[in-house]
């Protein structure tokens, strides 16, 4: 799927398209939200959540690598690298 048939999508479709079809990479906090980041194809979804709630609030997709800089901290490589 491309980026832009993703983004057309409702938000419930995306959601289906991302448990079954991207990958997870990581998960982290922002304030009150969890976030978690999914590799799809050529592009990257964030899902926003409110802490300890299932609802998705919204899906925030990019394709610039620029966008996973907030995830590059919780990147650990093993000592022996």
């Amino acid at each position: 799927m491309t980026f832009s048939a993703f983004k057309d999508l409702h938000q419930r479709r995306q959601a289906e398209h991302l448990a079954h079809h991207g990958r997870p990479l990581a998960e982290r906090t922002e304030d009150s939200f969890r976030l978690s980041l999914y590799a799809v194809e050529n592009f990257y979804a964030e899902v926003w959540r409110s802490i300890g709630e299932e609802a998705i609030l919204f899906i925030h997709v990019f394709e610039r690598p620029s966008g996973l800089a907030d995830y590059l901290a919780l990147v650990r490589l093993p000592a022996e690298w």
